[in-house]
């Protein structure tokens, strides 16, 4: 085990990580060397072994990081309110919800809209992880259910043609990223191998998706990256987000995640990448101590997202910074509507509030991209009326 300052783990949760190193130690026995995006797919998502496949608690003071919709139904109530005249103008309007975590959006998101007589007909969640369904499911069963009928949940994205809303809160970071280097030859290209008892890196001739990813890359930078230069990109986001929006006919694809615009990503600065490790609310730098029980992210470059919903057949609609969305959402609304005569609910909201707002915080970390289809421009929201943050694109 490697030497980190970090909190010791409980037996059972050691022995699955053990497990999943023994799942990995195969398949670079069998295969040789695997692409580090390989790598995070198996400490993400390997089945019953996996981050998000195995029972941990991941969300909350009790798991290893927090969301918006942790904090409160603050940042639920903005996006109804963003969205509740989009769905009121459908017949037969549908939420597809990407990787719902715990689902307190999804039950915040269904309580509000039931409010405002604005509820979809469905509502879908497409989770992977069959620990976070029941986990989804029991939040759900117990915050609002009487809405439980409204409520499926899918394994791949929907065939079914549908308008409404797309959204993912904290989902693109979590995509397996290839991890690449500039070097005095080209690109190279992090692969993951066994020495003794322990993971370790080597670098190889890049695949040729990534080559091709890190080459276009460089030609939309004003300052290139140069030699010693190492970073991540997704190479399949374009596919993923084609598939993800396919079913969408008319409506609103709502991306919420931390990163940054593409010459802010691939700034000289930043030149040993943005991969993070989450272990218990601590931050470390080791992908490879204890794979399964580490979050594994990177940050989002928006530019390709915005580049990938191009070639899908949507139009941007919207950039900005958390806190220039919420406030163009309406947040001050709902903080006049959850204000209270307790002076401990005012206090308590005021907080929760700063955390989403806040450029320390969440406010400038985290981003908001919207792109529709088949919306005429006064049916795109109103909090995406100004130009935001597209300049940073």
């Amino acid at each position: 085990m490697r030497a980190l300052d970090l909190p010791t783990p409980e037996a059972d949760a050691l022995a699955l990580s053990i497990r999943l190193q023994a799942l990995i130690a195969t398949e670079i026995a069998d295969q040789g060397p695997i692409s580090f995006q390989r790598y995070m797919e198996l400490a993400l998502y390997a089945p019953g072994l996996g981050y998000y496949a195995a029972g941990a608690r991941k969300f909350g003071a009790a798991g290893d990081f927090i969301t918006a919709p942790e904090l409160g139904s603050v940042f639920a109530q903005c996006i109804g309110q963003c969205i509740a005249p989009l769905l009121l103008t459908s017949e037969s309007p549908v939420i597809l919800e990407l990787g719902a975590g715990s689902g307190a959006l999804a039950a915040d998101l269904l309580q509000f809209l039931a409010a405002e007589d604005a509820l979809p007909k469905s509502y879908w969640i497409l989770e992977r992880s069959a620990d976070l369904r029941d986990r989804q499911r029991q939040k759900l069963a117990s915050q609002v259910p009487d809405l439980l009928d409204r409520v499926r949940w899918l394994e791949e994205p929907p065939k079914t043609e549908c308008d409404g809303v797309i959204l993912a809160n904290e989902v693109l970071d979590a995509l397996a990223c290839a991890r690449f280097r500039i070097t005095d030859t080209g690109v190279a290209e992090v692969h993951v191998v066994r020495r003794g008892d322990q993971l370790a890196e080597i670098e190889v001739a890049p695949r040729v998706h990534v080559r091709t990813c890190v080459e276009r890359l460089q030609q939309t930078l004003t300052s290139p990256m140069l030699p010693g230069y190492a970073s991540e990109c997704v190479p399949e986001l374009g596919p993923w987000v084609n598939a993800i929006g396919a079913s969408l006919r008319r409506g609103l694809l709502l991306f919420i995640d931390y990163g940054y615009g593409r010459p802010d990503y691939y700034a000289p600065e930043r030149s040993s990448g943005t991969l993070q490790c989450h272990y218990r609310h601590r931050v470390h730098g080791d992908p490879y101590w204890l794979p399964g029980l580490n979050d594994l992210t990177a940050s989002v470059d928006f530019t390709a997202v915005a580049e990938a919903i191009a070639e899908a057949g949507f139009e941007l609609a919207g950039f900005d910074h958390q806190s220039g969305f919420l406030a163009a959402a309406g947040i001050d609304q709902v903080f006049a509507r959850q204000s209270t005569e307790s002076t401990l609910d005012s206090v308590t909201l005021a907080q929760q509030i700063r955390r989403l707002m806040l450029p320390s915080e969440m406010g400038e970390r985290f981003k908001v991209l919207a792109a529709s289809r088949g919306l005429s421009a006064a049916q795109i929201p109103i909090a995406f009326a100004g130009r935001g943050q597209r300049h940073k694109l």
